[in-house]
């Protein structure tokens, strides 16, 4: 989710919410709902009690109308607003169903059982508006039940004779299949109970909080609905009716769930009060490893973690400077990013039940920024310190393994040698005149053998400080190219020469790149390219081999880091695999 401006994911809910015209249009349509409704129960004799009939019809339907209203207006790209609103319409159009006309009621009778599985619908659907599998299985054979069915019994010719869909005089069908409806119905119902049940066992903490009371009314009105039905489908067997009193309750219990959810609406905007205890928290400057608690107090959501982003090295990482994931994409997890003036500062990884909750999470991250920014700082100053440390360590390893390779060197080539160059020359001292072939063979071998030993010293002296750096980095890398084993072209764009350290510098970085070329890329050909930029010199090595390494990995392109990074410079590597590798190294040269 992005705060502040950073392009991230979409925030939930993000789209337009209902301007003024349209809560116009619905508070005008609401009323001639209501009117409409009362009027048809106070006009209809064959209704029992009409006033206490109307009340309960408008009880659901304003409650329904204006829940999914303010829901729409709270979080306008969430469906669960608008579906809302359809419900309290169907409890409109099912209360046609006690109009004294034909056509009304023919449409009431239609709609009577959809009512109530619209407000399954809204059950299932919350909080997003969208349905899982299980749910929509649920949702669509109740729907298929409650109007598909009710059509083809209103076609057998059940519901008496102001039915205009009536086609055949089926009656005892139709009052079968009706039976039928209702047990079935009442089965989904109690599916929606378990789904809902099972959605608050497996949800997390903050969002267990927040289902507990729309999931006890919701469960609640199911299972008054599921009663009221097998009630009904008893009465219709045994010719009995009684259970009106069920029926109110029913629709009293109904009304009830669209002001728990409100209920729900007016507790996250009475946790949002909790950003003014997070501010005066924050005024008393927490120390970076506090803050995530303070965080977690003001979202209520003790999981919640989070992780600084470190632009010197490019990755996340967490309070100690320690390199992490942000974590998002796990279940029930998201991840809001932050900025600050353009640039990442932090992230939060949260319970996705927070997402429903923008507002809060937009103000508990603006509240945050200045300390989440000095937390940042800190991240980054102990990731420093730890690179510094790692960066010691390994310039102490490399000049112990350095020392070892020379010594071993010189034991096991050039002292060698010069060893067995005094046995010759003892032996040639003591043949020189007795046997002057044998002498002049003596002779021969030892000049060799200190023509190798002369070479190896070069060689070592060459690893220590290269010689042709003595006059200038150009001649040195023309040098370097010529001896690679990889066909090698040096441009060097440079009118001067650079401080001695970056040289020598410049000069191992081209050597490691393309001695590792030679060993591993596969490459038919590399170049050197050294240029400036103000103060700083670059040099970068492209080959074309088959891409794959690694700063990370290996101690050659790790201990030329090192080097670079003393000078305050930085080393780059972009290799992809089959495309090459490029090794760029930015060396400060000073004002």
């Amino acid at each position: 989710m992005p705060i502040a401006g950073l392009a991230g994911r979409a925030v939930p809910g993000a789209g337009r919410a209902p301007g003024p015209m349209v809560v116009g249009a619905t508070a005008i349509a609401a009323v001639g709902v209501v009117a409409t409704s009362v009027a048809i129960a106070l006009t209809n004799e064959a209704v029992d009690d009409p006033g206490v009939h109307a009340a309960l019809m408008t009880w659901v339907t304003l409650a329904f109308l204006f829940a999914g209203l303010v829901a729409w207006w709270r979080r306008p790209g969430n469906a669960f607003g608008p579906l809302m609103m359809v419900a309290g319409a169907g409890t409109f159009l099912s209360s046609l169903s006690s109009a004294g006309a034909a056509l009304p009621y023919t449409i009431g009778i239609a709609f009577d059982l959809v009512a109530a599985v619209l407000f399954l619908h809204v059950f299932l659907a919350f909080p997003d508006g969208r349905l899982g599998r299980l749910e929509r299985i649920v949702v669509g054979a109740a729907y298929v039940t409650a109007f598909g069915l009710q059509l083809v019994g209103m076609a057998l010719g059940g519901f008496g004779p102001d039915n205009l869909l009536r086609v055949t005089g089926e009656e005892e069908t139709a009052n079968t299949l009706l039976r039928v409806q209702l047990a079935v119905l009442s089965a989904l119902f109690v599916a929606g109970i378990g789904l809902l049940v099972a959605r608050r066992r497996r949800s997390s903490v903050p969002m267990r909080r927040r289902l507990a009371l729309l999931v006890d009314s919701f469960a609640l009105a199911l299972a008054m609905l599921a009663v009221l039905y097998v009630s009904a489908a008893a009465a219709l067997v045994s010719g009995q009716a009684g259970f009106e009193w069920l029926r109110r309750a029913t629709l009293v219990t109904i009304g009830l769930a669209p002001l728990a959810f409100l209920a729900g609406l007016l507790q996250a905007r009475l946790a949002r009060a909790a950003v003014g205890d997070l501010i005066v928290g924050l005024r008393r400057a927490p120390a970076p490893a506090d803050l995530r608690a303070a965080l977690a107090r003001a979202l209520r959501d003790p999981s919640l973690e989070l992780r600084y982003w470190l632009p010197e090295y490019g990755r996340w990482a967490d309070v100690d400077g320690r390199p992490t994931a942000l974590g998002d994409g796990a279940a029930g997890r998201a991840t809001t990013l932050i900025d600050r003036d353009g640039a990442h500062i932090a992230a939060i990884t949260h319970d996705v039940a927070l997402d429903d909750e923008p507002e809060l999470l937009q103000a508990v991250a603006a509240a945050a920024a200045i300390a989440l920014e000095n937390a940042q700082l800190h991240a980054e100053s102990r990731a420093r310190l730890a690179e510094l440390r790692a960066s010691r360590e390994r310039i102490v390893a490399a000049g112990d393994a350095e020392r070892r390779r020379l010594e071993r060197n010189l034991h096991d080539g050039a002292q060698q040698r010069l060893v067995a160059v005094a046995l010759h020359l003892e032996l040639l001292r003591r043949r020189i005149r007795g046997d002057p072939e044998a002498a002049e063979q003596l002779v021969t071998v030892a000049s060799a053998q200190l023509a190798e030993s002369l070479d190896e010293l070069r060689e070592l002296a060459r690893g220590l400080h290269p010689a042709a750096l003595e006059h200038g980095l150009a001649p040195a890398l023309d040098a370097l190219a010529s001896r690679s084993a990889v066909p090698t072209t040096v441009s060097y764009e440079l009118a001067g020469r650079l401080p001695e350290p970056v040289e020598l510098a410049a000069y191992f970085v081209a050597c490691e790149a393309l001695a590792n070329t030679a060993k591993y890329a596969a490459a038919g050909s590399a170049a050197v390219r050294v240029w400036g930029e103000g103060a700083t010199a670059f040099v970068e090595i492209v080959d074309d081999g088959g891409g794959g390494a690694d700063d990370a990995l290996g101690s050659g392109l790790r201990g030329l880091a090192d080097r670079v990074e003393a000078l305050g410079g930085q080393l780059r590597v972009h290799s992809p695999r089959g495309v090459g590798t490029t090794v760029t190294a930015e060396l400060p040269c000073g004002s």
